[in-house]
C-alpha cells in the first residue's frame, strides 16, 4: 500500500474527504518526525513503537576493491511492532 492508497482507506473508513484524510496523515508524519529528533520514543498501544537508535562508527568494506572503508556513527529510526499487530499478521 502506497502513500495514495493509505490516504483513500483513512477517507473511506473515517468519512473524510480525501484532503482532510491527507491532512491527518501529514500531520501524524511531521509529528512523529518532530518527537523522534528530538531523541523522543512515539508508541502507539497495539500497534508498535518507533523509536532512535545510536549506530556506532565501524569499518566496512567495499565488496568490488576489497578495500576498508570507515562507516561513521549516525542516528537510526527503529520500530518494534506490537503485540496486537503481530497477532493479526499470523
Amino acid at each position: 500500500m502506497n502513500k495514495a492508497e493509505l490516504i483513500d482507506a483513512i477517507s473511506a473508513d473515517a468519512g473524510l474527504s480525501k484532503a482532510d484524510a491527507k491532512r491527518a496523515l501529514d500531520s501524524f508524519v511531521s509529528n512523529t518526525t518532530k518527537s523522534l529528533k528530538k531523541g523522543n520514543r512515539v508508541a502507539l498501544v497495539g500497534f508498535g513503537s518507533f523509536s532512535v537508535s545510536k549506530r556506532a562508527a565501524r569499518t566496512g568494506r567495499n565488496p568490488q576493491t576489497g578495500a576498508s572503508l570507515k562507516i561513521p556513527a549516525k542516528k537510526v529510526v527503529k520500530f518494534r511492532a506490537g503485540s496486537d499487530l503481530c497477532g493479526s499478521v499470523k
